[in-house]
């Protein structure tokens, strides 16, 4: 089974127009799902990171990005696990 995130780019600005409760690694989970979603290619990457930056800072673009793609990793290592021993999602 598969789950996917719609409205990635507006899921991601709605993030960051919140509040304090918004983290950046919950921002780096949100940006894991676009970078896999099949919107993927139609996400206004520039105007999220611009987001990312004017909330944050430059160097917590890169952080995210880092994040994102270590959870990408490692959901990907955890999918080849479970195939090596026999276990389908």
């Amino acid at each position: 089974m598969r789950i996917e995130m719609v409205c990635c780019e507006d899921t991601l600005l709605d993030e960051l127009a919140g509040g304090r409760a918004v983290t950046r690694r919950m921002v780096a989970l949100t940006y894991a799902f676009a970078i896999c979603s099949s919107e993927h290619s139609t996400i206004d990457w520039s105007r999220v990171n611009k987001a990312i930056i004017e909330r944050w800072s430059p160097h917590a673009l890169e952080w995210i990005k880092r994040e994102a793609w270590k959870l990408i990793e490692e959901k990907r290592a955890r999918e080849q696990a479970l195939k090596i021993v026999g276990v389908t999602s």
